[in-house]
């Protein structure tokens, strides 16, 4: 079953201190302000969400993988997630890294 924006809204919004929001002018996630996903509306669709290089390597290497970049991204700690063929579990925890990079200690100390 095809993940769709609301669920990753809905997953981490268990994340303290996550709100909605926007960037480039595209539903997006933040935790103190800072971004952590973004909704494409560009026409290769998906969903960014941001990672260490090292992760965005691993998950390009991976077969049959859900997760891709554009030019644009080269060289930027985020990856784009296919939420067509995505897995629940793997995004979940793809967010929560991002949110763990991002949030405060005082929103780490609470999850």
């Amino acid at each position: 079953m095809a993940l769709a924006w609301e669920d990753l809204v809905s997953f981490a919004a268990t994340l303290p201190e996550t709100e909605e929001s926007t960037s480039y002018n595209t539903p997006a996630l933040k935790v103190a302000n800072k971004l952590i996903a973004r909704l494409r509306a560009e026409a290769e669709g998906g969903v960014v969400v941001m990672c260490s290089l090292e992760e965005k390597e691993a998950l390009l290497a991976s077969p049959g993988s859900a997760y891709y970049t554009t030019d644009h991204y080269d060289g930027h700690g985020s990856i784009i997630v296919d939420l067509d063929r995505a897995d629940a579990t793997e995004v979940q925890e793809l967010l929560t890294e991002a949110w763990r990079a991002k949030a405060p200690k005082r929103a780490l100390k609470r999850l």
